[in-house]
């Protein structure tokens, strides 16, 4: 176990095991596509409820129910990742359907008109959305499952996870500048005109960046057996056992635990922020329509200044776990995040709206760090899952922890709906909110990331993946691989030894 105050012995990477700046590059256009879908969904949506006047408890449970259909689809498409051969390999295939479905089905999600009822863009949304993650799933869940298998390397998966990482922080620089888009009188009618356009732009760059992958990325395993398909029933006896056996290793279910409450925090929280500035921060505008033009720069200037943090955030974590490990780097990384969320009573001032932007700095360090370490830390979970099982299972790995990431948006998305209506939050009222309102959303932005990133630290205390154990894991792993390959070439052998006995048998 990595010792906080001990800096573990480095190993280098070989050369062979390094991933190109082009592989790399290739598939980081899949981190842009995945995490555009998340930000600019995260932005567009509030449309549901301060364009077209959705109650706020109906957007919550738009946003929980697919990730429902998630907890099934996931596993499945992870599953079945593990187990597809073609000659175009496991991931890629499935990575060039999700990446184009997902790209149309998201720029048809937000083609809604004023004029209809509450119900029709319940459902409608509510139906879209469904198809959409469904189809996305074909793409996000393989793409991450290549990603872990595309280097055996403990340094280089952090290294190519911090490029990923580092390519799906591009879309924070515009998504959050999407409420003043969608508003621009000189570019669009109104706001629900505008998230129209802005979705079949958004859609086009998920196809963009998806298909990258599938094309230029190569495959790491192109030569395993190919699975026993032999009966409906034994398949799905190996897909329950290959999911349980998943939550059965400890260290991966404690980095299911961590991102779920670090991420599912932090979404929580965010619901609030935009309402925050809007009601509280610009309270005494002259006009709501005010309050959302200079709350909606203020949104954008601070999270672009957010995602231009991340960056350097995402080289200094891929920095700091090369000298102190991992674990060590993330004991470092969250509590920074945490003093950040702290600054934020102090960053929503109506007297000095622009005092937010000091927060920045240190909130970005949650997440930053997050992804980087997290993935990475899977991919090495994923050898110690050979090493027991014998089975390479990426596929299922990356659906299950994507899941409780997906969970953590889920959960957030409900609660924070029904938290609105519990605070007295009526959109109607406009800037008129009462201040018992505007004081509990600022109790809720703030407290509850910081009360889930001290658990979630406490939860990575025993983790135990430390840098000299991936390395003796794979060490392992590679000498039975070696083992298995000269036992098959040995049955091989006799069989063919056999049928040349059987040969001169019949010649005689």
């Amino acid at each position: 176990m990595e010792q906080a105050a001990a800096r573990p012995t480095h190993h280098e990477t070989a050369r062979e095991d390094r991933i190109s700046l082009f592989q790399k590059l290739a598939y980081s256009m899949g981190a842009f596509a995945n995490t555009a879908q998340s930000a600019f969904t995260g932005q567009m949506v509030m449309i549901l409820n301060l364009g077209l006047g959705i109650n706020p408890a109906l957007v919550g449970f738009i946003g929980f129910l697919p990730r429902i259909v998630d907890a099934i689809s996931d596993p499945v498409t992870g599953y079945f990742s593990d187990n597809l051969r073609t000659p175009w390999g496991r991931r890629r295939p499935l990575i060039l359907f999700g990446a184009i479905t997902g790209g149309i089905l998201f720029a048809l999600m937000f083609q809604l008109y004023k004029g209809h009822t509450e119900t029709f863009y319940f459902a409608y949304f509510l139906t879209f959305q469904v198809l959409f993650f469904l189809c996305f799933t074909c793409f996000s869940i393989p793409w991450i499952a290549l990603g872990y298998e595309m280097t055996p390397d403990y340094h280089e998966r952090t290294r190519l996870q911090a490029a990923s990482s580092f390519a799906g922080q591009l879309p924070w620089f515009i998504a959050p500048w999407s409420w003043m888009i969608m508003h621009n009188p000189k570019w669009f009618t109104d706001g629900v005109h505008g998230v129209r356009v802005l979705a079949i732009i958004i859609g086009g760059c998920l196809i963009l960046g998806g298909i990258l992958p599938a094309i230029f990325n190569k495959e790491f395993f192109t030569e395993l057996p190919k699975p026993d398909v032999s009966g409906a029933w034994n398949v799905t006896r190996k897909f329950f056992k290959g999911v349980g056996t998943s939550f059965q290793c400890g260290p991966f279910v404690k980095l299911c635990v961590s991102t779920l409450l670090i991420f599912g925090g932090f979404m929580l929280a965010s619901s609030f922020t935009a309402y925050i500035v809007f009601f509280y921060v610009f309270q005494n505008s002259p006009s709501v329509d005010m309050a959302y033009a200079n709350g909606g720069k203020l949104l954008g200037w601070y999270g672009s200044f957010s995602a231009l943090c991340s960056l350097g955030v995402i080289s200094l974590t891929a920095w700091l776990s090369k000298r102190l490990g991992k674990r060590n780097t993330f004991f470092i990384t969250i509590p920074i995040s945490i003093v950040g969320y702290a600054l934020k009573w102090i960053g929503y001032n109506p007297n000095f709206p622009y005092l937010l932007m000091i927060t920045a700095p240190f909130v970005t360090f949650g997440l930053g760090s997050l992804f980087t370490l997290m993935n990475s830390m899977v991919a090495d979970v994923c050898d110690l899952d050979e090493l027991t099982s014998g089975e390479r299972r990426e596929g299922t790995f990356s659906a299950v922890y994507w899941w409780m990431v997906k969970l953590g948006v889920a959960l957030a998305s409900l609660i924070a709906g029904f938290l609105f209506n519990l605070i007295g939050f009526k959109e109607s009222l406009g800037l008129g909110q009462s201040v018992n309102t505007l004081f509990w959303m600022r109790i809720c932005d703030i407290g509850i990331p910081i009360v889930t990133s001290f658990v979630a630290i406490f939860v990575i205390l025993s983790f135990d993946i430390s840098e000299n154990k991936a390395y003796d894991i794979r060490k392992q792993v590679e000498e039975r691989r070696k083992e298995d390959r000269r036992k098959a070439e040995r049955r091989n052998e006799e069989r063919r030894a056999e049928e040349r006995r059987r040969t001169d048998r019949r010649e005689q």
